[in-house]
Parts: structure tokens; C-alpha cells; sequence
């Protein structure tokens, strides 16, 4: 223990990193599935159907679709080149791909942790660079968001790194590194394109400050990289820069209240939980106070935040790239807050405190950090790969109005499947199917143990016999996200072969 102390004080950020990655590698190894449908189907299966030669989702215009999905293209394009280098080297099961894939994206955020120490020890020193150093590291979700396919998390590195540079820049007053600071924060862009309210926001802290001349060659940088890479991937595939951007936008605007809406305090209120009380309270007091050195800090970050706020649609992991940058600075400006002789007389309420956060925090991080979500899909579709050579199968789901999404990369295969919902008959299909000569589904998924036996027997009735293969049952944090908010779909299912 001695040992552990005294390495930690030589190498304290060396120690949290090290500290970062072993939590991320549990998650690499036990946390498979997806968090939200956009970080698999928007990326990873666009990315593998591009591979094998297929677009099903039509979001080139050599396959006929002659309108831009609004879809950024780069980030589903760097998976293109990692799956195919991947099958180049022989690699071709599904699930190895994803585990490697969650650890390149552990290892990419670790300069999340690196950084946000880095830019904190610059303005406040090393005692509470290593606090905001372990809350990267340990914050609860942090582990678990770090190996998903999500924007909002892989935005946040070059966001930070360009923060990182931009006060090297102020400090040298070198107009390279400016220059070299808006490029890293236009990469940004490519990767979720929300992040321009970050770069505007860039931009305003430096004319707050009057660093006009240091402004205008910082937006260069930013609108140079944003025109080669955004624009320059637009106009090599639609022969026009910007066109997914455009599309992207037109279509929020006309869909702004199409998806889950909320209040303007919404992202206030969850942004509080998220960081745990007290932090989640604190970090908005220390922002204050600290609002004119960590300028450079907050200002993007609040500017991003408030269009978010403002905009209708509200989807909880939009507000994830704030999260480095309020912790910075409401940390930083607590520090200041606490020295007063109020707080010093209430030395226990802070110490009560910290007890309080770092105990739910940490059964908050133990729980998650080895979780896995949307297992009982991606099972099924695993099942059917290794276990089947099914090149078709239904998906009986006859006491819902509605079907769910397939993760058929794990399936390794694009053909069609069929599903069976509320008002269908599966022996009107099955018989439908017959009639067009169409391929037969070989294996039935039931989806739920809600009527299961009459379901499975009306199926019966439509066909000559089915014979139980297996059931996959949904993981403990799909069974506590269900009994939290039961419209997370949180299915069983049960896996028949088909005989006709």
C-alpha cells in the first residue's frame, strides 16, 4: 500500500490513467450490446453493409437514393476502414470485431482524462487537476459511455484538445497553435455536427477577451478543416460540400418535436443527476465564480448547452459533451466557494459530502462498468451466427404494435427478415410468403413471455412443426431500465426451428 502511495505522488497522472483504463478494460471485456440504437445502426451496421457490398439503408447515391440521409459519413467511414482491414486479416466474427472496436474506443478515451487534467493543472494547479482527473476517470457512466459507438463521447476529445491548445495559444500568443487549435475543434464538427454551437462558442470567448486577430486565424482553422473534411466527403460522394450538414439540419427543424421532448430545464435537472449531489450542484455555483479565467471553458460549453436546451427535441445523451468542461470549471470555482469562512465553519457538511458522492458514485460505477444493454437482440442475432446456417427468420411479436430494430450485424448477414405484430396473422404471412415463392423464414423468434403459449401454438397450426432451440434471457440492466421505465422494450426470447 505504501508502494501504491508513493508512486501515486510521483506519477499521479500516470496513476489515474492506469486506474481509467483498467475500468474501461472491464467494460471492453463483459459490456457488449449497444447503448442507443444511433451507436449501432447509424454506425456500426452502415459501416459493415458498406463492407460486404450491400447499402440497404440507401445512404449512397450510387445506389440510387439521390438525397443525402443527413448522416455524417466520417465517423461510420473510419468504422468502414476498421472492418475492412479487419476482414483483410481474416477476421470475420462479429462479436471479436466489436471487442475490438470497444477497445480502440477505450483507449481513444483516455485523452478525455488526460486532457481535462492537463487543462485544469494549467489554471488551477495539480491538487485539483487530480480531482477532475479521478471524476473523468471513475465518474460512474464515464466507463461504460467510453466503449460505446456514441458521438456525444467521441466528440469530446477533440473539443477538448483544441481548449487544450487554444490556452498554449494565449499564453505564447503564437498564431500557428490558434490556427492549429480551430482545426482540431473543425474536427469536431465531422464527428456530430451540434458541436458547431461549441465552435461558435470558441470563437466568442477569444473576441470577449479581444483577441480579434487570434480569433479570426482560429475560425480559419476551424472553417478550413470543417471545408476539406465535411465539405470535401460531401462533394466527393454528392458532388456538393455540405450536403449531409443541410440535410441534417432541414430535417430537425421540420422533425424538432417528432422525438422525446421536454422543457427547458430538462438538461439542467439531468446534468445535476448525472454528476451526482452534491456535484451535480455545486459544479453551477463554481461556474459562476469562476466564469471570467475559465472563460475559454465555459463559454462553449454553455453555448451548446443552451441550444440544447432551448432546441424541442431532448434526448438524453445529447448533453453528454458539457460534462468535461462544467466539471473543470464548477470544480474550480467550488475550490475558491469553500475557502470562505462559512464553509470552513461547515467543514463537516463537506466531508459528509464527499462520503455521500464518492459511496453512490462507486456503486454507481460497479453496477454499469461490466453492464451490457439490448443483449437479448444481439444473442438472438449472435445465436442464429454461430449456431444456425438460417438465411431468413421471423420475429413473432404478435401482442406489439410495434417491431424492433435487429442488430443483423451480429447475424452477419442483410437478407429480410419478417415480423409479426398486433392485427397480423403468422399463418396469413407464412402462406403469403408461399404463395411468391419468396424464401421461407428457417427459425422463429418469439419476443416476450407475454400469451406465449398461444401464440406458439397459433404458430404451430401455420406450419408442420418447430422445435425449441434455445432462450435468451435480457441482461440485469435491461430488466432494471424496463422496471424503471417499462417503454425500454426488455424482451425474452425464445428461439424455434421451423419445419414446413
Amino acid at each position: 500500500m505504501e508502494t501504491l502511495r508513493a508512486y501515486y505522488y510521483q506519477h499521479p497522472l500516470r496513476s489515474i490513467l492506469w486506474v481509467a483504463l483498467l475500468f474501461r478494460l472491464i467494460s471492453v471485456v463483459f459490456s457488449e450490446g449497444y447503448g442507443f440504437s444511433d451507436d449501432h445502426f447509424l454506425v456500426v451496421e452502415v459501416a459493415q453493409q458498406w463492407v460486404d457490398g450491400v447499402d440497404p439503408r440507401n445512404w449512397m447515391p450510387w445506389n440510387g437514393n439521390a438525397t443525402p440521409s443527413g448522416h455524417s459519413l466520417f465517423y461510420p467511414g473510419l468504422h468502414y476502414f476498421f472492418f475492412a482491414a479487419c476482414k483483410s486479416l481474416g477476421i470475420e466474427n462479429p462479436a471479436t470485431k466489436m471487442l475490438l472496436v470497444r477497445l480502440l474506443h477505450a483507449l481513444y478515451s483516455l485523452t478525455i482524462v488526460l486532457l481535462s487534467y492537463k487543462i485544469v493543472r494549467k489554471i488551477s494547479g495539480a491538487q485539483l487537476a487530480a480531482q477532475v482527473g479521478w471524476l473523468m476517470a471513475l465518474l460512474w457512466f464515464m466507463p461504460f459511455f467510453s466503449v460505446r459507438n456514441m458521438v456525444e463521447i467521441v466528440c469530446i476529445p477533440p473539443l477538448l484538445y483544441a481548449t487544450w491548445l487554444m490556452l498554449k495559444a494565449t499564453d505564447s500568443g503564437k498564431l500557428t497553435v490558434f490556427f492549429f487549435s480551430g482545426i482540431i475543434a473543425g474536427l469536431a464538427f465531422s464527428f456530430r455536427f451540434q458541436t458547431i454551437t461549441f465552435i461558435g462558442g470558441f470563437g466568442l470567448a477569444l473576441l470577449i477577451r479581444k483577441q480579434i486577430v487570434p480569433a479570426l486565424v482560429w475560425g480559419t482553422g476551424a472553417l478550413l478543416c470543417m471545408a476539406l473534411l465535411q465539405g470535401g466527403i460531401d462533394y466527393y460522394i454528392w458532388g456538393r460540400p455540405f450536403a449531409e450538414f443541410k440535410e441534417y439540419t432541414i430535417y430537425n427543424i421540420e422533425n424538432a418535436r417528432n422525438y422525446i421532448l421536454g422543457d427547458w430545464y430538462n438538461y439542467l435537472l439531468l446534468v445535476s443527476g448525472l454528476l451526482v449531489p452534491p456535484l451535480g450542484v455545486i459544479i453551477w455555483f463554481g461556474m459562476y465564480k469562476v466564469r471570467k479565467e475559465y472563460l475559454l471553458i465555459i463559454l462553449p460549453a454553455l453555448c451548446f448547452f443552451l441550444f440544447h436546451s432551448y432546441f424541442p427535441n431532448k434526448q438524453e445523451r445529447f448533453i453528454l459533451p458539457v460534462i468535461p468542461f462544467f466539471v473543470m470549471a464548477g470544480l474550480a470555482g467550488w475550490q475558491q466557494i469553500v475557502v470562505s469562512a462559512f464553509w470552513q465553519r461547515k467543514a463537516s457538511w463537506l466531508r459528509a459530502g464527499r462520503i455521500f458522492l464518492i459511496v453512490i458514485n462507486g456503486i454507481l460505477l460497479i453496477a454499469l462498468t461490466p453492464s451490457s444493454t439490448k443483449t437479448t437482440r444481439v444473442h438472438a442475432m449472435s445465436y442464429l451466427h454461430d449456431y444456425t446456417q438460417a438465411n431468413s427468420f421471423m420475429l413473432e411479436l404478435s401482442h406489439l404494435k410495434n417491431g424492433v430494430l435487429m442488430p443483423k450485424f451480429y447475424w452477419g448477414k442483410w437478407n429480410d427478415h419478417v415480423v409479426v405484430t398486433v392485427g397480423e396473422s403468422a399463418k396469413q404471412i407464412i402462406h403469403t410468403l408461399k404463395a411468391s415463392g419468396q424464401a421461407m423464414p428457417e427459425y422463429v423468434i418469439f419476443g416476450e413471455n407475454v400469451n406465449l403459449e398461444n401464440r406458439i401454438n397459433a404458430f404451430k397450426s401455420s406450419v408442420k412443426a418447430i422445435t425449441y432451440e434455445t432462450t435468451i434471457e435480457p441482461s440485469k440492466l435491461d430488466q432494471v431500465m424496463h422496471w424503471l421505465n417499462p417503454v425500454n422494450v426488455n424482451q425474452t426470447y425464445y428461439i424455434y426451428r421451423i419445419e414446413y
